[in-house]
């Protein structure tokens, strides 16, 4: 699978140090590590072309904003992700998402316009995986793609949604259930996401 995520963002503490005192190249390379995981990361979960770049954008401001927060270089990944999720999961609770959802389809599904090309997740899987993935509820989806894909608990999950654990849980089995029925073979699910040892 051809895809940047969280664990490839390694910034060096020097350009983390020069960002938190101004040095806009510094935040130039702090952005290029991160953009491509942060637009995978929305793009997967709000399946909107157009709402993933606003939340890497909206992510990009925050980061420039709280950047003092910052006391561990190590920690720096973890934190973008945090703040990617939860920018997410706003644009998910915005009365204005479901009204727009169709708004960036074509008839083959999502699709990505040239400028935001350079953020385009890949996946191996094709076509069919991805349409498979947009056949999910926002919700379902989400379960699935921060539990498999970005190491997320089913505690952490349900805390960021205010749910239990539980629901966290059987969200994640009703979409591995989807997946193996749209794509029609029991490997369907572990080919989009990573095996977790997560609970």
């Amino acid at each position: 699978m051809a895809m940047a995520g969280f664990s490839d963002v390694r910034p060096d503490p020097a350009i983390i140090r020069r960002a938190q005192h101004g040095d806009m190249k510094a935040h130039e390379v702090l952005y290029a590590s991160y953009a491509r995981p942060v637009y995978t990361l929305a793009c997967r979960i709000l399946d909107r072309p157009a709402l993933a770049d606003e939340v890497l954008q909206d992510t990009a401001v925050e980061v420039i904003r709280k950047l003092g927060d910052i006391r561990e270089p190590e920690t720096f990944p973890g934190w973008v992700k945090r703040i990617a999720v939860n920018k997410c999961l706003s644009q998910l609770r915005s009365p204005w998402h479901k009204r727009g959802v169709a708004l960036d389809r074509g008839e083959g599904g999502p699709s990505l316009d040239p400028v935001q090309a350079d953020h385009a997740p890949v996946i191996d899987a094709g076509t069919d995986l991805t349409a498979a993935l947009a056949e999910l509820s926002p919700l379902t989806r989400t379960v699935l793609w921060l539990y498999d894909v970005e190491g997320y608990t089913h505690a952490e999950i349900g805390n960021l949604m205010g749910k239990s654990t539980s629901f966290s849980k059987s969200q994640l089995a009703r979409a591995h259930q989807r997946l193996r029925e749209m794509l029609g073979d029991a490997r369907g699910a572990n080919e989009c996401t990573q095996t977790s040892n997560n609970s």
